[in-house]
């Protein structure tokens, strides 16, 4: 993507400000969060993406922060930026636990962050619920199956890790197609919690969602009983056997 930088300088006045220190912030705030950009080694922002706030393109938003296309040096990064109005007085615990999540291959990598800000790897592509509705034509069961298992064997890396992602029942949300397929936004996750990332994304994707609705047109729906049956067993026993028995219920095993 082409970056249209704002350099660091501009970012303290409208409308740029509003997003730098979202929803509102002092003077003293915005110049602070500029001299912080700096250090982390951000030359700055490009105001591009799919989602508007404030008729300025972003990436993202959510209760504790909105994310922009950045440069990092000399690569474009994604950009979080803790929201003035979080419940959350710094990002050192989010990034922590996106930390943990990489190192079991799940998640955009980390780059650095600091108190109000998370650099991470930019991952360019599709919410998942938009790639399976552009699905068409030969081939598209195969494709579609082989996303899906690589998002819940992502789910099962963190149940063994013990990390709850805490958002995967709205999964539409939370993951994207590209040249990889990633899980995203780990700011509601915690280790502090029963883990039930296999089970909430294998709901949200099979049963009762507006993603559900649009895979039951391209692969076999799975039988409701067995799926529920072996998702309840595994809720018992997240052993890799009690996994793999969802995989097959769900005729994923080969994919």
């Amino acid at each position: 993507m082409d970056l249209s930088l704002v350099p660091l300088s501009k970012l303290v006045k409208e409308p740029y400000s509003t997003i730098l220190g979202y929803p509102k912030a002092t003077k003293r705030e915005l110049t602070s969060r500029v001299v912080e950009l700096r250090k982390l080694g951000i030359k700055g922002i490009s105001f591009t993406g799919q989602a508007m706030l404030n008729s300025l393109g972003i990436l993202g938003k959510g209760y504790v922060g909105v994310v922009v296309l950045s440069k990092y040096k000399t690569k474009e990064v994604a950009l979080k930026i803790r929201r003035i109005d979080s419940s959350r007085a710094e990002m050192d615990s989010e990034a922590r636990l996106l930390r943990l999540a990489n190192e079991v291959g799940v998640g955009p990598k980390i780059i650095a962050n600091s108190k109000n800000f998370m650099i991470m790897e930019y991952l360019e592509g599709k919410k998942i619920v938009d790639w399976i509705g552009e699905l068409k034509g030969k081939g598209s069961a195969a494709k579609l199956k082989s996303v899906v298992k690589k998002v819940l064997e992502d789910c099962y890396n963190l149940d063994k890790i013990r990390l709850d992602h805490g958002e995967l029942s709205h999964i539409h949300k939370h993951v994207i197609i590209g040249k990889s397929i990633s899980i995203l936004d780990f700011e509601s996750a915690s280790v502090n919690r029963r883990v039930s990332n296999v089970t909430s994304a294998t709901q949200s994707i099979f049963i009762g969602s507006g993603i559900s609705k649009l895979v039951k047109k391209i692969i076999k729906e799975p039988q409701r009983g067995k799926l529920i049956t072996s998702l309840r067993k595994y809720k018992e026993d997240q052993s890799r056997k009690n996994f793999e028995a969802i995989l097959q219920v769900l005729g994923l095993e080969k994919a």
